[in-house]
């Protein structure tokens, strides 16, 4: 069955928000062992400058894949 734009799109955004809020943990772990230390707002500031890219990503690539799932 062949995956609409919409669900596309659907897809990518739950994938970016799984990814958003797995990465503001990481941080918040990680950070610490680098001697970074930064607050809640900056570890969520610096997630959101990737939201954008990993959206379109994940749908680029969704929508490259069912171009060539035809092939």
């Amino acid at each position: 069955m062949k995956q609409s734009r919409f669900m596309s799109m659907v897809e990518a955004a739950t994938n970016v928000v799984v990814g958003y809020v797995l990465a503001i943990a990481t941080q918040i772990v990680v950070f610490p062992w680098f001697g970074i230390e930064t607050g809640l707002a900056e570890h969520m500031t610096i997630g959101l400058a990737f939201v954008g890219v990993s959206l379109a990503r994940g749908y680029l690539l969704r929508r490259l894949f069912e171009r060539l799932r035809g092939w």
